[in-house]
């Protein structure tokens, strides 16, 4: 949700910060690539038949223009003269009708541009859809979406799909697991019709989409996020406590926090598994059975099923990312660089990528290659704080390279002690930058401690310690 409120689990290793991103329904053909936004539907389904009134020869146009359409989609060759052609053959349907109001084809002409990423096209394809008819719900649902990518605004959205889903009278399968996505993601106490929250709403919601289509993949994902989550936030809400309900003790440990989360990450898994039975070339729900595998500490499965989504679906961005960073996890630096070049072959601005690609470089400096491996680190580093100046995790990293490198690259006492002081001022930017974010509150306190372990170090230096060249360390020792 690729980010726009991308979903992160945050992986601090003792290299430095990472991300892992959950895998959502995407925006658009592509399982994934967007993260945040729905799976549109097909020309040929999803999208309700032409009215009766609609005359023989647009209809004759309109089925004609699904066959290209949905040839293209079998064949994968969408490209800007695909998405023209089938476009125009839809607006030719809809010129066919008299009076010109044809909003199924007006939709599909959408959808064409769609496929080929031209949201500007499509967008005023379906805001024309719906003036024609102000209940087609297929197209306020993806207007839904493009305001939400624009303005974030979570409660907008919720409440323009709960439009839909009413003017779908519940039959529109997509409305109701985008609806349900986004009320996991507010996950406030908004209560719904016979729902006491936004997650019991959301878990209704993607109950009332299996009934109505029980193959519908990205409602078997979203179904198996909403158990990953809730084995999360239960993990996290239960503390050790003691009190007294009905005149006896009740006891909450680590222990039964522990059995909580693992009873709802196993039903996250069961769900993956029935879902994988019904397609299993579906990208997105072997990214969401890899995060749960890792959250289970089965990270082998965890690797193995990112790099199954990854190769099911090759521009699925966040799979290619946490294929990486579970790799990371246990220093399989060149899987991970490869799976990081493609990600930002992808996208080429993103923060996360460009962080990840420098943990990879640094686990594979050497002597052979320190002079040039620490600069292409340095630069991926630059690259990430140049892409958002505000966040420390870049920081942090820096610090590390040169404490653990730079100053030990050789030169003499001087020069060691000169990058042990630049390390230092990194560390107290980054400092400045995390403290107060909750998140970062273990990190502030190892860059405290390393910032004393430099000033110790110094003053050894600079009272007759060694003065010979260090070289640099062996990563593997690390």
């Amino acid at each position: 949700m690729n980010r726009k409120g991308r979903n992160l689990k945050t992986v601090v290793a003792r290299f430095a910060f990472a991300a892992l991103l959950t895998g959502a329904a995407s925006m658009g053909c592509g399982g994934g690539a967007e993260g945040k936004g729905a799976q549109t539907p097909q020309a040929a389904k999803g999208t309700k038949a032409p009215a009766p009134e609609v005359n023989k020869e647009a209809q004759d146009k309109f089925f004609a223009a699904i066959e290209v359409f949905n040839g293209h989609d079998k064949a994968g060759n969408w490209n800007d003269a695909a998405c023209a052609e089938t476009a125009a053959l839809f607006k030719a349907a809809g010129a066919q009708q008299s009076g010109g109001k044809f909003p199924e084809a007006t939709f599909n002409a959408g959808l064409a541009w769609q496929r080929c990423g031209n949201d500007k096209e499509a967008k005023a394809l379906f805001q024309q859809a719906l003036a024609e008819d102000p209940k087609f719900h297929h197209a306020r649902v993806q207007l839904a979406l493009y305001q939400y990518k624009a303005d974030g605004n979570e409660d907008a959205a919720i409440s323009a799909l709960q439009q839909a889903v009413l003017d779908a009278q519940f039959q529109n399968v997509p409305a109701l697991v985008n609806l349900a996505m986004f009320q996991m993601q507010r996950d406030s106490a908004s209560a719904g019709d016979g729902c006491k929250d936004d997650m019991d709403c959301a878990k209704k919601n993607l109950q009332r989409a299996l009934a109505i289509d029980d193959a519908y993949m990205p409602a078997f994902n979203q179904l198996a996020l909403f158990y990953f989550q809730q084995a999360k936030k239960r993990a996290g809400s239960v503390k050790m406590t003691s009190g007294k309900g009905r005149g006896r003790s009740i006891a909450t440990n680590a222990a039964l926090a522990k059995r909580a989360d693992v009873q709802q990450l196993e039903l996250a898994a069961l769900v993956c598994s029935q879902a994988v039975r019904k397609n299993s070339n579906y990208a997105p729900i072997h990214n969401t059975a890899g995060l749960i595998q890792n959250e289970l500490g089965q990270v082998n499965g965890a690797v193995s099923e990112f790099n199954q989504a990854a190769k099911l679906d090759p521009k699925f961005f966040e799979a290619q990312m946490n294929y990486a960073f579970v790799n990371l996890s246990f220093r399989g630096f060149e899987q991970a660089q490869a799976a990081l070049r493609r990600a930002l072959d992808m996208r080429p601005n993103d923060y996360d990528a460009h962080l990840g690609m420098a943990l990879a470089l640094r686990g594979q400096i050497t002597d052979a290659n320190y002079d040039a491996q620490v600069n292409a680190v340095q630069a991926e580093l630059d690259a990430a704080k140049k892409l958002d100046p505000a966040r420390p995790d870049a920081f942090y990293n820096e610090g590390i390279l040169t404490q653990e490198y730079k100053a030990k690259g050789g030169g003499g006492k001087d020069k060691t002690i000169g990058a042990l002081n630049q390390a230092k001022g990194i560390y107290s930017d980054f400092v400045v930058k995390a403290t107060g974010k909750s998140e970062y509150d273990g990190a502030v306190k190892r860059a405290k401690e390393r910032m004393q372990d430099i000033d110790d170090t110094i003053a050894f230096l600079s009272t007759g310690g060694d003065d010979k060249n260090a070289p640099p360390p062996d990563p593997a020792k690390k």
